[in-house]
């Protein structure tokens, strides 16, 4: 895929049935729907996205924040679900697992740090979505 200099992610489809290949113009990756939607299972469900964004995210502040002060932070495990059961609210639960040699203020410290993490903060915003693709006779209803 060509660079985007928009900072835009630019989705394509694939030739399978719902692959989807992503890209920002450096990196690429996959996204398909499992085989019980028709999919293939060949890449990153959707949703599965909205975790690792979070998880990843969690994962590089704790760490950066550690490094900052000299914590001696070993390793950090996050895992993150996505719960969508309920009709009017998600719910990200996550808990994450650090190794090192940390006092229990430290382990306390880096566990507030997380809740800085960026894309937490994007995603307890607000939200909105505009689309400025061509729609002629379109009705899209909530």
């Amino acid at each position: 895929m060509a660079v985007n200099g928009d900072g835009m992610i630019v989705s394509t489809s694939d030739t399978l049935r719902y692959l989807t290949r992503f890209s920002d113009g450096f990196h690429e990756a996959a996204s398909d729907t499992t085989g019980d939607k028709g999919g293939g299972n060949a890449g990153f469900r959707p949703h599965d996205l909205l975790e690792a964004a979070l998880a990843t995210c969690v994962n590089m502040t704790i760490r950066m924040f550690a490094e900052k002060r000299a914590i001696p932070l070993h390793a950090v495990k996050t895992r993150v679900k996505l719960d969508r059961s309920m009709p009017d609210e998600a719910i990200f639960h996550y808990h994450v697992d650090l190794e090192g040699d940390l006092s229990a203020a430290q382990k306390e410290e880096l566990l507030r740090a997380a809740a800085s993490c960026p894309v937490r903060r994007t995603l307890s915003k607000q939200l909105r979505f505009e689309s400025n693709s061509e729609m002629t006779d379109v009705r899209i209803h909530p």
